[in-house]
């Protein structure tokens, strides 16, 4: 009895860390949001991008929730957090930019978020 009593103090520890870990797991994926990204450049040499601003604006006015805006090199950069509301201002700004700039879904990248 001893020497179950012995043992069972011994991996009490682990067993303790090991449930930790199990239920640290089972939470990690309701950390993790999916960001969907949104890039619009011009399609050819010269023209400039639109304002960041005027299209928060015109989206916004269209109920299409936006995560942020950032100007990246030759190409705006919209972040969204759900896939809806990217696929929502992927149709307006096609109608609302003129011709002469491409609007692409980029691939979703994974954020560990602690909100």
């Amino acid at each position: 009895m001893k020497l179950l009593q012995a043992v069972h103090k011994r991996w009490r520890p682990w067993l303790i860390a090991a449930a930790f870990a199990l239920v640290a797991l089972c939470l990690i994926p309701g950390l993790i949001k999916h960001e969907t990204v949104v890039q619009i450049r011009v399609s050819h040499a010269g023209a400039t991008l639109p304002d960041g601003f005027y299209l928060y604006q015109q989206l916004s006015a269209q109920g299409i929730r936006i995560k942020s805006i950032t100007p990246a090199g030759d190409a705006l950069v919209i972040h969204f957090d759900s896939e809806e509301q990217s696929l929502a201002a992927q149709k307006v700004l096609r109608r609302l930019l003129p011709q002469g700039f491409i609007v692409a879904q980029h691939d979703h990248s994974q954020h560990l978020s602690l909100a």
